[in-house]
């Protein structure tokens, strides 16, 4: 049969499925079901964490990124921008990176710069739990054998991206050669982590990595009401401490009072401790 060839071709009924390891539908359920509760939930965080970044500077609020996703085809990700408009330089960023803005170290000691990636679970381009998605240029000077996490489905937290983040274990310094650090002591760690998830992605395991992720992001939360917490007790007053006590001895008619401050009290204080 004749085709007529000015007409374009019709486009398939079934659309070819993506290259690579995906996760189950278990896990594309949960992507789906959190995702979406999530960014309803923290829009007005979305907000104001929006607000921020536009104040921090000229430039966008959203930063877009070419990164491998699933089969190594390569997407676009969503983060909150955390840097100066321009700033070139290594593709790693140390905790001590002066590329980075003020609301960008904020945003990023909390990870709360990773939100956007919300709307690219949503796509299908990542998942809740999984490898790091990276950038191509890193991905092609990867150690051969930790090139097949790039087989699956990046993914906004992991156990590498908790237990090994970039701030948290690269060395400080500027001067640093941080992408070979990253590339020949960090990857192939973050490999073995990832692909023992991996090996067994079970509902159990991703949950319990859920719940890591949420743990690691309120350390600094913990930390700030700690530095908060020397000011609140300075402007309380303080506690008298007591200097005397009233000791009922049921042998005498009379209540006896005592110096806690004589030594001899305290030195038997001390005995009476040391004894029990």
């Amino acid at each position: 049969m004749l085709t007529d060839p000015s007409r374009p071709p019709a486009r398939p009924a079934v659309q070819p499925r993506r290259p690579g390891v995906g996760p189950g539908w278990p896990r594309r359920t949960l992507d789906v079901v959190v995702s979406l509760a999530a960014l309803l939930l923290l829009l007005p965080v979305l907000a104001l964490m929006a607000l921020a970044v536009r104040c921090s500077g000229a430039g966008p609020v959203l930063f877009r990124q070419v990164r491998l996703g699933q089969g190594g085809v390569p997407f676009v990700i969503y983060k909150f921008r955390t840097m100066r408009p321009g700033a070139g330089g290594p593709e790693v960023t140390p905790a001590d990176d002066l590329r980075v803005t003020r609301a960008g170290q904020l945003l990023r000691a909390s990870g709360l710069d990773e939100l956007p990636q919300l709307l690219n679970i949503l796509r299908g381009d990542m998942t809740l739990v999984g490898p790091r998605p990276e950038t191509p240029a890193l991905a092609r000077r990867y150690p051969d054998d930790c090139k097949v996490v790039f087989e699956h489905r990046p993914a906004l937290t992991g156990p590498s991206q908790v237990r090994l983040r970039d701030k948290d274990v690269l060395p400080l310094g500027q001067a640093l050669d941080h992408e070979e650090l990253y590339l020949r002591e960090l990857v192939p760690l973050r490999t073995a982590l990832d692909l023992e998830y991996l090996a067994d992605p079970s509902l159990r395991r991703t949950f319990g990595l859920l719940a890591e992720t949420v743990g690691y992001l309120l350390v600094p939360v913990g930390r700030a009401l700690g530095r908060l917490r020397p000011r609140w007790r300075a402007g309380r007053p303080a506690r008298p401490v007591p200097v005397e006590a009233r000791v009922i001895d049921l042998r005498a008619p009379e209540v006896r009072v005592i110096d806690l401050r004589d030594p001899e009290v305290r030195a038997h204080d001390r005995q009476r401790d040391r004894s029990g």
